[in-house]
């Protein structure tokens, strides 16, 4: 078994997420009392946004270069945002960076879908990585029209969800945002923030794919924690 690195708390509430979906996900393969061998470094999130986001990666390799000497196998970020940094930070570390962009952009083909609405963050909306990298596989990225959606949609990520608040109302808004992606061609959505599932899921959509990148990610960092295909 191979040990993993996570580069967590931003945030902490979907750090515990990725800690249970990945121990559930050794113990469903191997059985008995077997969980994953994991460190966790968790970055205190206060730290990234005094900084913002775009001038945050040192702040994320160092916790990298943390991992890399506790002499794991390979490391995961655990937030969607931070992929904006991820090829740059594999270039600078010697151990595989298991990509969560990639590993959901593999999900969506093998699915057969060629356009998605994708729900995220600001930077993760609007900013090129997460798109580009999806493009590459040819899946072309829907996300919402308008600025003050999108900029609703930040607001409920960091001052809710990112503080473990869940309101009723913000999910119908959520819901709303995910039809308007639907209305305009979209054939499935990209829970494109790993708090974002606290949220919405597969019980309030009927038929449409969801593509939960928290659980998918998860599912990526246990096959290669166990060299499964």
């Amino acid at each position: 078994m191979k040990k993993i690195g996570l580069v967590g708390g931003i945030s902490w509430v979907s750090t515990i997420d990725y800690y249970r979906l990945i121990n559930e996900g050794v113990n469903k393969e191997l059985g008995g009392l077997q969980a994953a061998k994991i460190i966790l470094n968790s970055i205190n999130f206060a730290s990234i946004q005094g900084k913002g986001w775009l001038h945050s990666f040192e702040i994320l390799l160092k916790a990298c270069k943390e991992l890399e000497k506790a002499q794991v196998d390979g490391i995961a970020l655990c937030a969607n945002t931070a992929h904006m940094f991820a090829d740059d930070i594999q270039q600078r570390i010697q151990v595989p960076l298991i990509h969560g962009v990639t590993a959901t952009a593999q999900e969506i083909v093998s699915k057969k879908l060629h356009k998605v609405g994708l729900l995220g963050t600001k930077f993760t909306m609007e900013m090129d990585f997460f798109k580009n990298k999806l493009q590459d596989y040819s899946i072309k990225v829907i996300i919402p029209e308008e600025m003050k959606e999108i900029e609703r949609i930040q607001y409920i990520l960091k001052e809710e969800l990112g503080k473990g608040i869940i309101k009723e109302s913000s999910k119908k808004e959520f819901l709303n945002y995910s039809d308007q992606l639907l209305g305009r061609g979209a054939q499935g959505i990209i829970l494109g923030c790993t708090e974002i599932p606290l949220l919405i899921g597969p019980d309030d959509f009927e038929r449409t794919p969801l593509f939960d990148t928290t659980q998918i990610h998860s599912k990526a960092i246990v096959d290669f924690i166990l060299g499964l295909p």
